[in-house]
């Protein structure tokens, strides 16, 4: 038994801190929630800063490979006769770490708190029960060991009225001449080339907070985040399995029994490309009572797998049924909160679970592809446009315009990250092209012409004072549009796209058009990774 122990301490995860003690309750009969870092023995503190570096360096290589590879082989150092002393050395190094993991190990061993904490994890994995999920909670460790809580399979019926997650499909080809063997041939090249792109450096430069280097320098601050979510906001970690099966990393903070009214609606947020739960846009709704439930994306923190876009369709799929069927939460009171790069799940949320109350979308974009296109030279253009619709079409817009529901915008006037030229000029942010794309299919006859060019006018105002003169000057009564719209809503009762506004006058049209624009979006002066206050955080307009 002793043994079995040791083994468990040698391979077990790294202890990075105690929330609470899951025995210790304060003279009031409720648990202290003030934790502190672990403090491993010397022996094992050693032993764990020489196998940190070991992985570090690992982590370096590997992406550094290809140059390395290179470069040994201009050197002529890979051949038979000197791979063989190579492969020496390197199984002499892989002996070392095994015998620091065991003076690790046996530095454990003779540690009290992380010997109560293996017992509870041990515990926990043979007997699931809520008893022993609480007191593991009170744990902060790798997460590659937490017991998995939910899975997408649980459910009777998963996502019973969609019959399964939503595959996503690439951009359809044209028949004939396309097909044709010759074609195929001809373009072989461009596939494969396409296929290295996407799985090396163009999916960690799209999302590089998947690349392990960046994490591991975030850490400090990540695991400061968790400690400030679980201690303070008596936050609760979860595990939960995808219908890929990547584990998907989550934090659930719970305001429904704190009396606010914010609280009985659930909160899902999605953040950005390198953003975390722990740091990122869940601190919002936090601050402004919600009940919030984050999430890491595949390759995130602790969540794993790779964030291509079916893979993060699927992590949204079971935080949804997570929230559904666990937290006990209706679709009709679920707001999905997106931030930059996020608003691809939150909008294919949308579009498969149309119930959902609302979204509200920040610093988002339409399309992936004009972003990509602008950071890559011209000569690239054909391979990038066919790279991005192949395996990372992040087609926003599309995917809004089948919500029915609720939608906010909110825009960073001086946003550096989804512009095609720059921060100063702010008509080129790709959010005034989203908001363009969803008022044209919600309001067609509206945004005509002279609807599209009014709200162009209103979305080039550089400042508040200049949108509020805008809109006055066009003398929009506000009154009159809500009565418009409200009186075709009950004479029709429609989904869209509605066909309010084809007997109108220009007039008529331009202030309905400047009126929906600034009811769909906000403005917010400042830049992309500015957090967003409480105060900026809303539900979004409806009639």
């Amino acid at each position: 038994m002793a043994g079995w122990i040791w083994l468990r301490c040698v391979f077990g995860p790294n202890l990075t801190r105690t929330h609470r003690s899951p025995e210790a309750p304060r003279a009031d009969g409720r648990v202290a929630r003030r934790g502190w870092p672990y403090q491993p023995k010397s022996l094992e503190k050693h032993a764990d800063s020489i196998l940190g570096w070991a992985s570090a360096l690992w982590s370096l290589s590997y992406y550094s490979s290809p140059l390395l590879l290179c470069y040994l082989y201009r050197k002529g150092y890979i051949c038979s006769s000197k791979l063989v002393p190579v492969g020496q050395y390197v199984g002499t190094v892989l002996v070392c770490l095994l015998g620091v993991a065991c003076l690790r190990g046996w530095g454990r061993w003779r540690n009290s708190e992380y010997m109560q904490f293996i017992s509870i994890l041990e515990e926990t994995r043979r007997n699931h029960t809520a008893s022993n999920k609480r007191k593991l909670a009170c744990f902060d460790f790798d997460f590659s060991y937490w017991p998995a809580d939910f899975s997408w399979n649980d459910v009777s019926s998963p996502k019973s009225s969609k019959g399964g997650v939503s595959l996503l499909k690439p951009e359809p080809r044209h028949r004939g001449a396309a097909d044709s063997l010759l074609n195929t041939l001809r373009t072989l090249p461009c596939h494969v080339v396409s296929f290295l792109i996407t799985h090396s450096f163009g999916r960690r430069m799209l999302y590089p907070g998947s690349v392990g280097l960046l994490q591991k320098a975030m850490r400090p601050m990540l695991q400061q985040g968790q400690a400030r979510l679980v201690e303070e906001c008596n936050g609760q970690r979860n595990k939960l399995v995808a219908c890929d099966g990547n584990e998907i990393d989550t934090m659930f903070v719970d305001r429904r029994s704190e009396g606010g009214a914010n609280g009985q609606t659930l909160v899902i947020c999605c953040e950005g490309n390198a953003g975390f739960y722990e740091v990122g846009c869940m601190n919002t709704p936090l601050e402004g009572g919600y009940s919030v439930l984050g999430w890491n994306h595949p390759g995130f923190g602790g969540s794993t797998g790779v964030p291509f876009p079916q893979n993060e369709a699927n992590a949204m799929d079971v935080v949804i049924q997570f929230a559904v069927h666990k937290l006990g939460f209706n679709l009709n009171d679920i707001i999905i909160y997106a931030w930059s790069i996020g608003g691809f799940t939150a909008s294919w949320a949308v579009m498969s679970y149309p119930d959902l109350k609302a979204i509200v979308l920040d610093a988002s974009f339409d399309d992936l592809l004009p972003l990509a296109l602008k950071v890559m030279p011209d000569s690239w253009r054909p391979l990038v446009t066919y790279t991005v619709r192949q395996y990372m079409n992040l087609n926003n817009a599309e995917q809004l315009c089948k919500y029915q529901g609720p939608v906010l915008l909110i825009r960073r006037t001086k946003d550096e990250i989804i512009t095609t030229t720059g921060p100063e000029d702010i008509t080129a942010n790709r959010g005034n092209d989203l908001l363009l794309r969803l008022l044209q299919y919600r309001y067609p006859k509206i945004m005509s012409e002279e609807g599209v060019s009014s709200v162009r006018r209103w979305l080039a105002a550089g400042s508040l004072m200049e949108e509020a003169a805008l809109y006055s000057s066009y003398e929009v009564d506000d009154d009159w549009c809500v009565s418009v719209l409200q009186s075709y809503q009950n004479d029709t009762s429609t989904p869209f796209p509605w066909t309010v506004g084809e007997d109108m006058t220009s007039d008529g049209r331009r202030q309905l058009a400047l009126f929906l624009a600034r009811k769909y979006m906000r403005n917010f002066e400042t830049t992309h990774c500015t957090p967003l206050p409480a105060s900026e955080f809303r539900r979004p307009w409806s009639l």
